[in-house]
């Protein structure tokens, strides 16, 4: 039962001492936090460990393409209304680092959890959560991801019978395919602004109709979902039609989103929409996204945005012309190493904004802006691009591993 810890095997302890260890070294050698090494070694002594460590958790896992780290810590700050969670708050979110994670959480009473789209199925199985949040599916890292379409087929499968409740949003095609395997399903009329991946009906392959706000396929009539949540601007609807003020530190309709989905989760464990929403307001900032930085005398806000879809909201949220925006994209190991979705940005939503890009792949961008017809500068550093840039607050958009040279750098 939920809070009641049982004593793990002597061999599982022995695997989450040295995982301890293991993090530790990695952590005094200067290499990150050492979740993941820590998780590494902890699974490889015993590789039922993970399950091992949710038995005493109420486990939430968080699954999507763009919003998932936030939407953990806001699901994380409302349930800790109804008791201590434990989380994978800095988003190693693959079996390694969420076994680390729960590692640290034998007092827990919550386990809240995000996942990598690719492993949700067999983490899943692995923790037997009592509530799975599906925010969205998209293009990224298409080195490593494959295709949307895919990707949901193996959520689809792997949900299939789940006891888990499923909080989907209703506005995604490729979500509402994956959880309708589900029998017990919240649908959360989320909304859906990225839609270049869902033009086609994921159960027949036909051309998706969207008449406004709705979506069907008018081949099989696959359709969306009635909703029984919903953000409506800057309220959250319940399933009962209350409406719930929205008040958070974090910007964007994206984070309204995020958050209108995290209070139907909160709600499946008896925390009212009240409560939950208040306590999401104490987030500020997330794994240092949004956070506003002083470096060289300059306030610089560190948004991160990994792929079109994320580009996209993030461009809704900064503040409009002539402030200026420093773009920085990588393409190492953790980013994906293709960078053909710079092509499915619209860069022409930065028209007016002084630009100025940085990165390792600062010459394929600088190319996608040339295309696009933008003014921008060519910068080989963030002190330079920063040195350059006109007053005011300054906007610095990041794919992943840049978002992290970004923070080192100005000492965040």
């Amino acid at each position: 039962m939920a809070g009641n810890t049982d004593p793990l095997s002597p061999r599982a302890k022995l695997a989450v001492t040295a995982g301890k260890a293991a993090a530790a070294v990695s952590r005094a050698a200067g290499r990150g936090s050492g979740s993941v090494i820590g998780g590494r070694v902890a699974l490889k002594l015993d590789p039922d460990l993970l399950g091992r460590l949710a038995t005493h958790l109420d486990v939430v896992l968080v699954s999507a393409t763009n919003g998932k780290t936030t939407t953990t810590r806001l699901i994380a700050e409302a349930l800790g209304a109804a008791g201590p969670v434990v989380s994978n708050a800095l988003g190693a979110n693959m079996p390694a680092g969420i076994t680390s994670a729960l590692a640290g959480g034998s007092d827990a009473k919550f386990g809240i959890i995000e996942v990598d789209e690719k492993y949700l199925a067999g983490v899943a199985r692995d923790v037997t959560p009592k509530a799975i949040a599906l925010l969205n599916l998209s293009r990224d890292q298409l080195d490593r991801a494959g295709e949307t379409r895919m990707l949901a087929e193996r959520w689809r499968e792997g949900l299939s019978g789940s006891k888990a409740v499923v909080i989907a949003n209703a506005d995604d095609p490729l979500v509402v395919w994956a959880a309708s395997s589900s029998p017990n399903v919240v649908w959360v009329a989320a909304g859906q602004e990225w839609k270049d991946d869902a033009w086609s009906c994921p159960s027949c392959g036909g051309v998706m109709q969207r008449p406004g706000d709705d979506w069907f396929c008018g081949e099989c009539g696959f359709r969306r979902p009635t909703a029984s949540w919903a953000l409506n601007g800057d309220h959250v609807l319940d399933p009962h039609g209350s409406a719930w003020p929205i008040h958070l530190q974090l910007p964007g309709r994206a984070n309204k989103a995020n958050a209108a989905t995290s209070a139907a989760v909160a709600a499946v464990f008896g925390v009212p929409p009240q409560v939950a929403l208040e306590r999401m307001y104490q987030v500020q900032a997330v794994a240092g996204r949004y956070d506003v930085v002083q470096f060289m005398g300059r306030d610089l806000r560190l948004l991160l945005a990994k792929n079109p879809a994320g580009w996209l909201e993030t461009f809704s949220l900064i503040d409009p012309p002539p402030t200026p925006v420093i773009l920085s994209v990588n393409a190492r190991g953790a980013d994906g190493t293709d960078t053909s979705w710079l092509w499915d940005v619209d860069y022409t939503r930065l028209a007016g904004h002084p630009i100025f890009v940085i990165g390792d792949r600062r010459l394929d961008l600088a190319v996608r802006l040339e295309v696009a017809g933008l003014d921008f500068r060519v910068c080989e550093t963030a002190d330079e691009a920063v040195q350059l840039a006109p007053p005011g607050r300054i906007e610095a958009i990041a794919n992943y591993t840049a978002f992290q040279d970004l923070r080192r750098r100005v000492g965040n």
